[in-house]
């Protein structure tokens, strides 16, 4: 199949003796197009407004919202057309801050004071948004940070990390099946995600899946609840979602083959459940991606 779209890999002057980059912004517009990077990212909204897309969730941006955008994430910004028409009264500004997959590595992977920030970073690959309403503390330090430098930089934004992992304000964005990576803390939950990773584009039925997890099927639904937060039903569903939010960007093919593909049992039951799922029907996704 021939690609749709190509998505940028950005090369950032991230390095170790360098890894943390903050600075303000000022633009007419936001016009970087669609792309990702290794490198973790938060973006802070001052002041603009417009539509963000992140890994397959598409949703508004206002004025105050902030983001903690993961490692290999495709990520776009996209202005309202308001800013696009010469307006020199509209700008979005704010703050960027970029710092390098492997920051502190060894002091956030084994050192017990940093697990709140570890889940953080953890949670990040899917991206995660603070509403405005609620994050003054957070707002206030990235206004601060881009004006700081050295150590006094770097212990202000480890203060930034603090926050944004004990806040109960933040929200995941993309679903897990579009990034294909999850992390779990016990060998036997791997072993089930690893299994459905391989096969979840057929049909699992509930008997197969817990007779290969050695249980029962109402033990294995507690079980797989309990450490994914969502049903065996709905993880497969959005699975196959993300799968087909990917051929939708990438892949010149029709929606009732992508629909087929990704292991829906008709096309009105793929438009709906991913519907439901992105406030979009297929169509309009792939249209809508497909312009930025």
């Amino acid at each position: 199949m021939s690609p749709m779209k190509t998505i940028m890999n950005e090369r950032l002057p991230i390095s170790e003796s360098s890894p943390l980059k903050a600075r303000f912004f000022d633009y007419a517009h936001f016009s970087y197009p669609l792309h990702f990077h290794s490198e973790y990212e938060i973006i802070y909204i001052q002041q603009g407004t417009g539509t963000r897309f992140l890994g397959n969730n598409i949703a508004q941006f206002d004025a105050g919202d902030i983001l903690l955008i993961g490692s290999n994430l495709p990520h776009f910004m996209k202005s309202d057309d308001a800013y696009h028409s010469g307006n020199t009264n509209l700008r979005v500004k704010g703050t960027i801050i970029q710092f390098e997959k492997d920051f502190m590595y060894y002091a956030i992977n084994h050192y017990p004071h940093f697990i709140k920030i570890k889940k953080l970073l953890q949670d990040s690959v899917r991206g995660i948004y603070f509403s405005s309403a609620q994050s003054p503390k957070l707002q206030d330090l990235l206004a601060k940070l881009p004006l700081e430098n050295g150590l006094n930089q770097l212990l202000l934004f480890l203060e930034l990390l603090k926050e944004m992992s004990e806040t109960d304000n933040r929200q995941i964005i993309s679903t897990s099946d579009f990034i294909n990576e999850t992390i779990y803390d016990t060998a036997r939950i791997d072993k089930i995600i690893s299994y459905l990773n391989k096969n979840y584009t057929r049909h699992i039925s509930l008997e197969e899946i817990a007779s290969f997890a050695a249980m029962n099927a109402a033990a294995f639904c507690r079980y797989f609840k309990s450490k994914t937060g969502k049903s065996f039903k709905n993880y497969i569903l959005d699975m196959r979602i993300g799968y087909a939010c990917k051929l939708l960007i990438m892949e010149d093919i029709s929606i009732s083959d992508i629909s087929s593909q990704c292991g829906f049992e008709s096309i009105s039951h793929f438009n709906k459940t991913f519907k439901k799922s992105l406030g979009y029907v297929p169509s309009q996704y792939r249209k809508t991606m497909l312009k930025s």
